[in-house]
């Protein structure tokens, strides 16, 4: 034992410590800096951290801002004049509702789906929102459908009441 420790502590031995030391530090700063940069491609952090902060500072859910964006897109397409148009904001607006029911956890693979799990409760213009959803339908599997600019306009305040009511503005 005495011999194992006189080794240690020899001249010869101290020299191949500190590069060992030194081969260790680098290697765990390599792998810290592996872990930082993993926490930040992945979408883990920004929710535990960044989306609460955000919530917290901005009384809104996070997203609003991003909803509230693709809205003003969706109505702008109602100036154009183009029936093509006013069938892809039926569309979209459609899609925005079916994200964000699957962001809050209603199950299902489609928003039909979603919607048949959802109550008056929920929505209480969900007749509407079926109705809505079935021009919807009607636009994307019946190319002859047609949609006037009034209809498209009552679609939308039906999808915008829906969004209000998840408080998605």
């Amino acid at each position: 034992m005495p011999e194992i420790i006189s080794w240690l502590i020899s001249p010869t031995f101290s020299g191949w410590l500190l590069i060992l030391k030194i081969l260790f530090i680098v290697a765990a700063l390599i792998l810290l800096g592996f872990i930082i940069f993993a926490l930040a491609k992945t979408s883990w952090l920004k929710r535990l951290w960044i989306w609460d902060l955000v919530e917290f500072f901005s009384f809104r859910p996070y997203g609003v801002r991003k909803v509230v964006k693709a809205w003003a897109k969706i109505t702008a397409r109602l100036e154009t004049g183009l029936e093509s148009e006013y069938k892809l904001s039926v569309i979209e607006a459609d899609s925005i509702l079916n994200d964000i029911l699957k962001r809050m956890g209603f199950g299902g693979e489609t928003l039909g789906e979603r919607l048949e799990k959802l109550t008056a409760a929920t929505f209480l213009n969900l007749k509407q929102i079926w109705e809505a959803h079935k021009i919807r339908n009607n636009i994307v599997h019946d190319p002859d459908y047609r949609l006037t600019l009034d209809e498209a306009r009552r679609v939308l305040d039906i999808y915008e009441q829906a969004l209000r009511d998840l408080q998605a503005f």
